[in-house]
């Protein structure tokens, strides 16, 4: 004889949650090997701030200004670290995208204006992104039409972020982010006075000018960029689900552990940490490579490649290696960022439309997810073909990006400070000063940048 039905469902309900106990129970301790093994949104976040957009704003910042702008690094570290950590907490604790999160709390009214700025900023940021890989390309094969290697790398990611189960893919970009080392050598070797350096990483240095406030605002967009918000906070949402091996189940509300907490901080702590080390070591580098030889405007990729020569020197044909070396890293932090940035639109508009999503999902099963991707990353595509400097356009999408994350920042520091959301996670005294002071600091610093503007055109 068959069961009723609701002693089915209740059965059903018990295995579930059977299933879920036992991935989450904590082990015993966590050691440095398992919080290596454990790392994964936070460093791919990491590596991918640190993409085309913030490797030309870093180092025309470099060229420009000198050490005059390595202060920043010290100070947007905790910054960026508390944004990201926020993120996090919020995609671990809600088991949400962020969108999904801000029309839980408000409405559809905000965030789909939100979601709509963060598209179009993203797309730019694809396209900027898109067509510096080609011209990085073009720089050691100088012979090769621009529009084949853009062609060739919007195909290979497509394809793989499409097709590529998730965790190997996962895999993949943690692996991308090794092309990034190649400025640290370059920063060692030309570095200069270990004090100098000190001292302009300590100490803060502003100067009352347009290029300054401009070139602050990119620094800052770049940094703290709208598009890691969103991919953080589903990626940790998608990590739980990848971890416990239950894409199927709605398992509601996430039973985050203690253990959880800590190595998803941790996670954040060592991604924004390599991001903001590479940071300064693309400044030291431009510094050292191009602002101490008289070039202060970076106009092309072929300038930027310049500053990467020091590190090769001693090789035969040093400046086609420098070449290689800077197109070495364009590529990869590229491969590495149009998906995070393709992805983060696709997670946002599937939250605030309700369409399924994920990475972990197949295409068949995440249809208007992945179409977004395709769409955003083709019409990137699409905006190379204007003519449109790509080191120009890297700066002004981190400009884009620095106006964007105003408005966003508010919303993320008044949902992490929600107990119906959160519960007793709720901002602490010292996160939420450093999240609010970021607020004020970037929005200020737009507000400066626009009246700036102003007053030129007048």
């Amino acid at each position: 004889m068959e069961k009723p039905i609701k002693d089915n469902e209740a059965e059903n309900h018990k295995v579930r949650d059977k299933r879920i106990s036992d991935h989450i129970k904590p082990k015993s301790k966590i050691s440095i090997k398992n919080i290596f093994k454990h790392l994964g949104p936070g460093v791919v976040t990491g590596a991918a701030d640190d993409d085309p957009s913030g490797i030309a704003t870093y180092s025309q910042a470099g060229a420009k200004f000198g050490f005059g702008m390595l202060w920043m690094v010290i100070y947007l570290y905790p910054m960026m670290a508390v944004i990201q950590e926020i993120c996090a907490k919020i995609g671990l604790m809600t088991g949400d995208g962020l969108a999904a999160v801000i029309k839980r709390k408000y409405s559809n009214k905000v965030v789909l204006p939100l979601a709509s700025l963060l598209v179009v900023a993203n797309t730019i940021n694809i396209g900027a992104d898109i067509g510096a890989m080609g011209a990085s390309v073009g720089l050691v094969i100088s012979q090769l039409p621009f529009f084949v290697p853009t062609l060739l790398f919007t195909a290979l990611i497509l394809a793989a972020e499409i097709f590529v189960p998730y965790r190997k893919y996962v895999k993949v970009l943690k692996y991308l982010t090794f092309s990034l080392f190649a400025y640290i050598i370059t920063a060692v070797i030309v570095g200069g006075n270990p004090s100098d350096l000190f001292v302009a990483t300590i100490i803060p240095h502003i100067e009352l000018t347009p290029e300054f406030v401009m070139m602050f605002v990119a620094v800052f967009g770049t940094t703290i960029s709208p598009y890691l918000f969103f991919w953080q906070t589903s990626e940790e949402a998608e990590e739980e689900v990848k971890k416990k091996k239950i894409p199927e189940i709605n398992v509601g509300t996430p039973q985050v552990t203690k253990k959880e907490i800590k190595i998803m901080k941790a996670d954040v702590a060592v991604g924004m940490f390599f991001s903001q080390l590479i940071m300064w070591a693309i400044m030291v580098t431009a510094a050292g490579g191009l602002h101490t030889h008289g070039i202060t405007d970076i106009q092309s990729s072929e300038q930027a490649a310049k500053s990467l020569e020091p590190v090769v020197k001693s090789f035969p044909y040093s400046g086609q290696v420098s070449k290689l070396i800077f197109a070495f890293g364009i590529i990869g932090t590229g491969m590495l960022a149009v998906p995070v940035l393709a992805g983060s639109s696709a997670y946002a508009l599937s939250d605030t439309f309700g369409w399924k999503q994920g990475l972990f999902k197949k295409f068949k099963k995440a249809r208007a997810f992945y179409l977004v991707i395709a769409v955003s990353t083709v019409i990137g595509l699409w905006i190379n073909f204007s003519n449109i400097d790509p080191i120009k356009a890297l700066v002004y999408a981190a400009v884009i990006n620095a106006v964007i994350a105003v408005p966003i920042l508010f919303t993320i520091m008044k949902i992490a400070n929600d107990k119906n959301i959160l519960g007793e996670r709720v901002n602490g005294r010292v996160t939420n000063t450093i999240g609010w002071i970021t607020v004020i600091i970037m929005a200020a610093a737009v507000v400066i940048m626009f009246a700036t503007f102003c007053y030129q055109v007048i």
